[in-house]
């Protein structure tokens, strides 16, 4: 019993930081999960009622939030296929001997510490601007024309803004791995007369199949969140071209003031965001075994 009381006193300091994270997470949750079983809109404070499941059914069964989960799906999937293969290469050449390397690793890893807002109005105004932008002019000068990249491919734009905002992460965090390859395994097959594919193919790449699996797992729970830079350059157009599941969440909740169907969006949001993280967790579990 003394034994008992001992490890109870000793982690009793640590019982107001618990239970402060318990309110600051139970209580949001909970009021968000019953509101999304009213019909709870701001511009009618007056007319509330239960409506059980039908906000739910609203929300799954609308045609724009069945495009608004497949531009999530898609951005999630070309970012992290930029940044996964971009990552690697730029990682390799990291790690290679140059002169002012320092330098050169700072600018790589500068993107990931400018805010999403910032970045967003520096590519929309200065880079894919139709008019004045950088891109408009050397593909005018090069006799291709002019992209309006907003209103001809914004899918394409915003994947390419988030990728170049999330892919020093990924350099960084496979740069680090990379660093941990042994040196004795590099010269062994470097003596063995192992060429540049092989050497990468053979050594590099099984060496960051971990750090590639975290790299995933750690950017795919933040791109399911994509705000800032759907909001800066498309506000979710044209039409619902550019709209995922949290710019959806916020034009039910901000603009439309339907805080129920909202409140319906966003725990279906944390729900697909649970699974999609349950899958990974369990890809790199299977990854580490190996």
């Amino acid at each position: 019993m003394s034994d008992y009381k001992t490890q109870l006193a000793a982690r009793s300091p640590a019982y107001p930081s618990i239970l402060l994270l318990l309110l600051w997470m139970a209580i949001p949750l909970g009021m968000t999960i019953y509101f999304s079983f009213l019909r709870y809109n701001l511009l009618q404070p007056g007319n509330v009622a239960w409506t059980g499941l039908f906000n739910y059914e609203f929300f799954l069964t609308d045609a724009i939030f069945l495009q608004a989960l497949a531009n999530t799906l898609i951005m999630v999937g070309a970012v992290l296929a930029i940044n996964v293969v971009l990552g690697v290469l730029l990682a390799v050449l990291l790690d290679q001997p140059m002169w002012g390397r320092g330098l050169v690793r700072i600018l790589i890893i500068s993107p990931f510490f400018i805010m999403p807002t910032v970045s967003a109005l520096i590519w929309k105004n200065l880079l894919m601007h139709p008019v004045s932008g950088m891109f408009a002019y050397l593909t005018s000068q090069l006799g291709l024309g002019v992209i309006d990249w907003f209103s001809d491919v914004p899918l394409t734009a915003v994947i390419i803004i988030i990728a170049w905002q999330w892919l020093p992460f990924a350099t960084l965090i496979l740069f680090t791995a990379l660093q941990s390859l042994d040196e004795e395994q590099k010269d062994a097959a470097r003596m063995d007369g192992a060429g540049p594919f092989t050497y990468f193919f053979f050594i590099i790449l099984p060496h960051l199949m971990r750090a590639i699996t975290v790299v995933i797992l750690i950017e795919t729970i933040f791109l399911l969140s994509i705000f800032a830079e759907i909001y800066v350059t498309t506000s979710g157009g044209p039409g619902a071209a550019t709209t995922n599941i949290a710019f959806l969440i916020y034009t039910n909740a901000l603009l439309e003031f339907d805080v129920g169907l909202a409140s319906a969006g966003g725990i279906i949001a944390v729900i697909l965001a649970n699974i999609v993280a349950f899958f990974i967790i369990r890809l790199i579990g299977s990854s580490l075994e190996t």
